[in-house]
């Protein structure tokens, strides 16, 4: 016999709190790979840079991409190619080394000068397979502006013929900035 004063008793369990998704962990899961691989990317080419001081420097800034899903748990993961950006004037500083130097009086100097080019982009972001071909032109050449190219490639590697100018006199000031950067073989 049962006790009237007692509350019947279910004849089914309970439901079970519905289970909470993933897709929060996988999300964040992601986010945080993406910003270790740009954090182990920007130290390397750090590392690379300030070992080797034959090539140009460059100017790293690690800053991790947003990471965006799909909230959908069906979404997968695409391989996706690899974005370059295109190169201008403004991707680069550029000073001059006089390399050597000859006055003769009153009748000017003869300098041979060869172009330091700063790279103000992160060099992963410049295109492996591109040659880029940076015009600089050179002012204090008594004879008028000097017009130079210098060729980027690999993402690093600077290829440049030293200039040859004769200034009128030996308190002529030099002075360079690139008028044109192009990409060939892209």
């Amino acid at each position: 016999m049962t006790d009237p004063t007692l509350p019947p008793m279910p004849s089914a369990p309970p439901p079970s709190a519905p289970k909470k998704s993933r897709t929060n962990a996988v999300i964040i899961g992601a986010a945080a790979a993406v910003i270790a691989a740009v954090v182990t990317t920007g130290i390397v080419v750090v590392q690379t840079r300030d070992h080797d001081n034959s090539k140009p420097a460059a100017t790293t800034e690690a800053s991790a991409p947003a990471a965006e899903a799909a909230d959908d748990d069906t979404a997968e993961a695409e391989d996706t190619e690899p974005t370059y950006i295109d190169l201008d004037a403004d991707s680069f500083s550029i000073d001059l080394k006089t390399k050597s130097r000859q006055c003769f009086g009153s009748a000017g100097c003869n300098l041979t000068v060869e172009p330091d080019l700063t790279l103000a982009v992160d060099s992963a972001s410049v295109d492996p397979d591109a040659v880029y071909e940076i015009t600089y032109e050179i002012r204090g050449d008594s004879s008028g502006p000097v017009i130079e190219t210098a060729e980027l490639t690999n993402q690093t590697s600077l290829n440049y013929t030293p200039s040859a100018i004769s200034t009128p006199s030996a308190a002529t000031k030099v002075s360079v900035k690139i008028t044109d950067v192009s990409a060939q073989g892209v």
